[in-house]
């Protein structure tokens, strides 16, 4: 007899995510739904509204990656108006692109993603001087690894323990048996969970130097940049620089041997040897290096075949409400999309830890769409992004990608699982951090020609145009849609990373990247399911925020309505 299993709310994630699934008596999931339970309304804000102000207004639909929204937003509006911005803002944003992947791969290993594989009270057993003796088998200058820091860490941790106030260590399945970790790797992780603390602050004020401000940056304008005083200071350059190899430094001797320990300690662990259900995968073209180089290229491969890698073909994209809670009608392009709710509620059923309100099976069950290229569901992210490039034969992704399966001893098809798409996050992130050093040399030396950093657009009242930003945002491909008329925006929708991997099964039966890919797993406790979050994690949930919220009766908890003209 099946069992019913709900995780809600899916925490250490940006938003509100709900996952359920249905186990059989082996305990393996037959069935999965994953839903939104909040509704942004960013889209129905921005209609009327002047089109210079998106970028600062969509960076408000997240609170981590606000950077990416605003700079997909302010190129939407830029290739409507079919505007070539000067090469020192190209170099600029690229440098802000990559201190925010700095940061948010950072924060998502150790803050988000870590303790689902870390046993935070394991580390409570451990020896120290024999865990910094383990800490050089994976480097040979760890970071923060020292019998003496290792020490001071483990009577931190003893400390809140003592208090009974765990903080972000309260809550979790401590002693699960899908934790591989010994005692020592697991003291070792947990150093370095509170280090980063430390280096993802310095990140943060990377994006700041030229961004105003982290989150939220400033200093994007539709047709450029306006940190030229930022870009002209030898000491803020340098200041830059100098974070930059802090950071660096973090990633080479923690995060790397970190994913080095996670990968051999895992590889025999089923749980996390599955995980990638759609073998589908999209990605574009992102990181200026300068003259007319990017460092990943977009592409689409299906069916998981890299000998097959197909250029990216936006009209191809369309977005799926049947199981969503908005207005039923077809398929639609996003430029032509629309943004209505219809909630229907939850269904109280029998679960593992007794009555809930649950999904509707075969209703709608989540504010997130369904979007599909070609029909097809796909997967994005940096998985996505290493793949095509991968593929492609980039010399730079394929050096990095072989040399992490030689270190871990892994095959290729080690990245189709949970502990391939962690592991890529940590090769993007290295080759982001080494490749950022040429787009800051390419910006020294192009300024010493040319300082302009913007172009003036105009805006015809009497013409209607419409544009698309597409960048590679942390979590994967994130595209704005734009429509503008009379000056104004006609029509706004945003297809943002978790979209494309959280959204419902659609029209067609066709399950998503999370659902698929928890489908077939076994679970050592339905009451401690931390299987699922682990899988779930390693896409690094980014939900969208709202302007209402329900409760499973269909109450309104509160509402906000802002007119197109207010502010």
């Amino acid at each position: 007899m099946s069992k019913r299993v709900v995780v809600d709310p899916i925490t250490r994630i940006e938003g509100h995510l709900r996952v359920e699934v249905e186990v059989d008596e082996n305990n393996v999931i037959t069935k999965a739904w994953s839903g939104s339970t909040l509704w942004r309304g960013i889209e129905t804000i921005l209609k009327g509204r002047s089109p210079m102000d998106a970028g600062l207004l969509v960076q408000r639909i997240c609170g981590v990656c606000t950077y990416s929204h605003y700079r997909a937003s302010i190129e939407a509006v830029e290739d409507a108006l079919d505007l070539k911005i000067p090469e020192n803002a190209k170099l600029l944003r690229s440098l802000m692109q990559s201190s925010l992947y700095m940061h948010d791969h950072v924060v998502h290993f150790y803050h988000l993603h870590a303790l689902d594989w870390v046993d935070i009270v394991s580390a409570l057993s451990a020896d120290p001087a024999k865990a910094a003796q383990v800490a050089m088998k994976y480097s040979a200058t760890p970071i923060a690894a020292g019998e003496g820091e290792l020490r001071a860490v483990q009577e931190r941790v003893q400390g809140l323990v003592n208090t009974g106030k765990l903080g972000p260590f309260a809550n979790a399945y401590w002693g699960n048996g899908t934790y591989k970790f010994t005692p020592e790797q697991n003291l070792i992780a947990v150093s370095h969970y509170l280090k980063a603390l430390e280096v993802q602050r310095k990140a943060a004020e990377m994006l700041a130097i030229f961004g105003g401000k982290q989150p939220h940056p400033q200093s994007l304008v539709v047709g450029g940049v306006s940190c030229v005083r930022d870009m002209l200071s030898p000491a803020r350059l340098q200041e830059w620089k100098q974070k930059h190899a802090e950071v660096n430094d973090f990633i080479n001797r923690a995060y790397l041997p970190d994913v080095l320990m996670a990968a051999e300690a895992y590889k025999e662990e089923p749980s996390v040897l599955g995980g990638v259900g759609v073998k589908n995968f999209l990605a574009a073209e992102d990181f200026y290096l300068g003259n007319g180089e990017y460092l990943f290229q977009q592409g689409v491969i299906m069916n998981g075949d890299l000998g097959d890698v197909q250029d990216v073909d936006l009209t191809l994209i369309e977005e799926d409400v049947t199981h969503s809670w908005y207005q039923d009608g077809a398929a639609r392009h996003p430029y032509d999309g629309v943004t209505e709710p219809n909630y229907t509620g939850l269904i109280e059923r029998d679960t593992v830890y007794g009555k809930l309100p649950t999904f509707d099976n075969d209703g709608k069950y989540s504010w997130v769409k369904s979007p599909r290229y070609a029909g097809e569901p796909i997967e994005v992210g940096p998985l996505s992004s290493l793949l095509v490039a991968y593929a492609r034969g980039n010399e730079q992704v394929v050096g990095a990608v072989n040399g992490l399966l030689e270190a871990t001893g892994l095959p290729v098809e080690a990245l189709f699982t949970t502990l391939g798409r962690t592991a890529s996050r940590l090769v993007q992130t290295m080759l982001v951090a080494e490749n950022s050093l040429k787009t800051f040399d390419a910006l020294v030396s192009n300024i010493l020609v040319d300082e302009s950093t913007y172009i003036e657009p105009v805006i015809d009242p009497n013409k209607e145009y419409k544009g698309v930003g597409v960048i590679e945002a942390p979590r994967g491909l994130l595209s704005h849609w734009i429509r503008i008329k009379g000056g104004k925006i006609e029509n706004y929708q945003a297809v943002v990373p978790t979209t494309w991997n959280s959204g419902p099964v659609d029209a067609n039966g066709k399950v998503g990247p999370f659902e698929q890919s928890l489908v077939g797993m076994k679970l050592e406790d339905p009451t401690k399911p931390l299987e699922i979050i682990r899988v779930i994690h390693s896409f690094d949930p980014c939900m969208a925020c709202a302007v209402h919220v329900m409760d499973y009766k269909g109450q309104d908890l509160g509402q906000f309505q802002v007119a197109p003209n207010a502010c």
